[in-house]
């Protein structure tokens, strides 16, 4: 087998604990997830301690890893709570026991609103984000139907033109009509990217306190944002990503296995001259370019060069190995998030051998 990874086992099961029997590496079925678990825990240890640092609240992003066993993990290391993108993420984390909770996304239509006052009303603490009255008046007339309370954040546009209100004047005009309405809870504002962040917090800091309404929240964005969102004038920065790739956002020339924690495992099923073909392609690792698409760990001057739905070409013309077929790889991915989403499960590997499976639960949860 050549370059299969030198006593890396499994332990087979279909919920998130391990049954006893051990699988070697080479007869681990391909394509598979697998995430380092020292690195994880790394990664979620020195970003968790900047924060400290810094003296910003950490909230954990879940949409990159989707996984509640790394959720828990986070809130255990220090962050504050977790944030879902879409309410369907939310559910899952919050049938795994995950509390507190924060949705930064409109949340629109009747089966999602009623959705949302099911889990308030079974005791999870959720803040949902709205940047219009209409958004707003949908989660009033929901909450008053219910009999349940939202919590809300007026999502800021700052600069990074997504969504949000686009000035701080609308910001506070839609607090105080979120302040006013019956079932909603005005906690505060949050926003994504935008360099006009610091003058936009303090505008509407200002227009808030004028109007009487504290800002239990403000809310900034973005993995390595720490910095800006506390200079800002923030209390707390949603970050997701660096769970994946530590302190900085990670491209095609820095990934590393020492700094990336996740590995797509892969089986060569063809070869021809300067290429090798494996059993993942863009229904394993997503079509994310630039290229490469990955770093093979166990040779790095090879290049996953390109890929089919179901199959990745690795260039092999730089490489003195001759490739085989049978041979097992591993291959730390681009894009994490995306990767991740693919799979219904991860299985964490300390020291070469598979220590738990881990359901991944918010894998296609969009809506």
């Amino acid at each position: 087998m050549g370059a299969a990874t030198p006593g890396l086992s499994i332990h087979r099961t279909t919920e998130s604990r391990l049954e006893s029997a051990e699988v070697d590496t080479a007869q681990l079925d391909t394509p598979a997830l697998t995430v380092d678990l020292d690195v994880l825990k790394k990664n979620i240890r020195d970003v968790q301690e900047d924060c400290d640092r810094i003296g910003i609240a950490l909230r954990a992003h879940t949409k990159t890893h989707k996984t509640p066993r790394i959720a828990e993990m986070q809130v255990r290391a220090g962050a504050r709570g977790i944030v879902c993108q879409k309410l369907g993420e939310a559910e899952a984390m919050a049938a795994a026991g995950l509390d507190d909770i924060l949705i930064p996304y409109n949340l629109v239509g009747a089966s999602k609103l009623e959705r949302l006052g099911r889990l308030i009303k079974a005791g999870k603490t959720i803040t949902v984000a709205a940047d219009s009255e209409a958004v707003v008046d949908g989660l009033s007339a929901m909450a008053s139907s219910m009999g349940c309370t939202v919590r809300v954040v007026v999502e800021m546009d700052c600069g990074g033109h997504r969504t949000g209100v686009p000035t701080p004047e609308g910001t506070v005009d839609l607090a105080e009509r979120i302040d006013s309405s019956r079932g909603l809870d005005f906690m505060g504002v949050i926003y994504y990217k935008g360099s006009d962040a610091p003058e936009f917090i303090a505008a509407v800091r200002s227009l808030a306190g004028k109007a009487g309404l504290p800002l239990h929240i403000v809310g900034g964005g973005g993995t390595g944002a720490q910095e800006r969102s506390k200079a800002a004038g923030c209390t707390e920065v949603r970050m997701g990503s660096y769970a994946y790739e530590g302190m900085t956002r990670v491209g095609q020339d820095t990934l590393s296995p020492d700094r990336c924690p996740l590995r797509v495992i892969v089986t060569v099923v063809s070869v021809r001259p300067g290429e090798a073909i494996v059993d993942a392609g863009q229904k394993a690792f997503t079509s994310d370019p630039p290229t490469p698409y990955g770093l093979c760990i166990e040779h790095p001057e090879i290049r996953l060069s390109r890929m089919s739905v179901e199959h990745g070409i690795l260039d092999v013309s730089e490489s003195a190995r001759q490739f085989r077929v049978g041979d097992v790889l591993s291959i730390i991915p681009l894009h994490g998030g995306k990767t991740t989403n693919l799979y219904d499960r991860m299985h964490a590997v300390r020291e070469r051998e598979v220590v738990e499976t881990w359901e991944i639960a918010g894998r296609g949860k969009f809506q």
